[in-house]
């Protein structure tokens, strides 16, 4: 009886959190000009794709998709290699002052975001493209090293505790056989952590596929190196707004993000990996 109630409770709840997202995609298929209906339905009257044409015949919509691919999938193959080398430094190698260092990591992630935005603009616009004089605001590089730079800070707090659990054992019988951190570290760590990395690599990418603070100051005005989030805001006028435009475009954006998690629900942190390694 009791694990029922607790069934309907979840089932109470879901309903509950999924009505705005019911109400998004059926608001998605109405044509309506510039205002919801009133009272709100979650029921479409009718199936209308003319909001998702106009979304897709944008020709601002396939280089925003272009660019938050790119931007996305560059920054975490990067992001995630640096805070895998990182997390491995400061839970396997012990050098002077290591946890003091870990702690001003700890102490950047408790800073807002907005309030490190001037400080970043101040160093991209300082910073050339080699050979020119031309400085990194609104170029992808710039974005990028800002996301990178953001985000190794969280990735590393997030790997270390997982590296440290891998019994140390493992890296003893690397050294027996001569073995070095380079042997340690891809040959045994790496492929021990491939949940932990996943899991970190599904959170990063909703992240910087959904990030829309950092890319608008940067970016700015640069229609080409526009992504989905800026063009999102574009669609809400300043006066009026198409809001089936934007209830489209916002489903066509959360497409990737909603068939990630389906795809890797089952390959989240599991523990246990590395119970018997080591031959007793």
């Amino acid at each position: 009886m009791k694990q029922v109630i607790n069934w309907i409770i979840l089932l109470f709840f879901l309903l509950l959190f999924s009505i705005p997202f019911l109400f998004m995609i059926s608001n998605s298929f109405e044509t309506f000009s510039y205002v919801l209906p009133y009272p709100p339905r979650i029921i479409p009257t009718s199936f209308n794709l003319d909001a998702y044409k106009h979304i897709l015949s944008m020709p601002l919509f396939s280089t925003a998709v272009i660019n938050s691919v790119l931007n996305t999938f560059i920054t975490m193959v990067i992001a995630i290699f640096i805070s895998t080398l990182s997390a491995y430094g400061f839970a396997r190698i012990k050098f002077r002052a290591r946890e003091l260092i870990f702690a001003i990591y700890l102490f950047t992630l408790m800073l807002p975001g907005f309030l490190n935005i001037i400080p970043q603009f101040i160093i991209l616009k300082w910073l050339k493209i080699p050979f020119t004089d031309i400085n990194l605001i609104g170029t992808r590089t710039g974005l990028i090293l800002v996301y990178v730079s953001t985000c190794i800070c969280g990735n590393t707090f997030f790997l270390r505790n997982f590296f440290r659990n891998i019994p140390n054992d493992l890296s003893e019988s690397v050294i027996i056989d001569g073995g070095g951190h380079g042997t340690i570290f891809f040959k045994i760590l790496l492929p021990l952590s491939t949940p932990a990395i996943g899991t970190m690599s599904i959170f990063a990418f909703q992240g910087f596929w959904e990030e829309y603070f950092s890319a608008k100051v940067l970016i700015g005005a640069n229609e080409k190196m526009i992504t989905l989030p800026l063009l999102l805001q574009r669609l809400n006028g300043e006066h009026s707004t198409r809001w089936e435009w934007v209830f489209s475009a916002s489903i066509l954006a959360l497409i990737p993000v909603v068939i990630i998690f389906i795809v890797s629900q089952k390959k989240m942190v599991i523990g246990g990996l590395s119970q018997g390694a080591i031959k007793g």
